[in-house]
């Protein structure tokens, strides 16, 4: 008997481990945690510098844009409260 109740309690914190283990690896997950969360946001933050270094170095925005765009993104915006404009004249649409 005592042999059978160990085999349930192993098969009961096996089932539970599997179960935290899939819930962390899906893609379904609903809520992603804090620091992973961070990470994003800093790679995305990382992706709009380079990409605004790249249109600086080609000369498709002025050094004032730059300027302007590199300073929204230290305060943490990755597009600017303006919406996109065209460095040539006007907006995009």
């Amino acid at each position: 008997m005592v042999a059978v109740i160990a085999a349930l309690a192993g098969t009961l914190i096996l089932s539970g481990i599997i179960h935290d283990i899939a819930r962390l690896i899906t893609p379904d997950e609903p809520r992603p945690p804090p620091l992973a969360r961070l990470r994003g946001r800093h790679a995305a933050l990382e992706e709009t510098e380079r990409w605004l270094v790249g249109l600086r170095l080609h000369h498709r925005i002025d050094a004032a844009a730059y300027q302007r765009r590199m300073s929204a993104l230290a305060r943490g915006q990755r597009r600017s409260a303006t919406g996109p404009v065209n460095a040539v004249g006007g907006r995009h649409g």
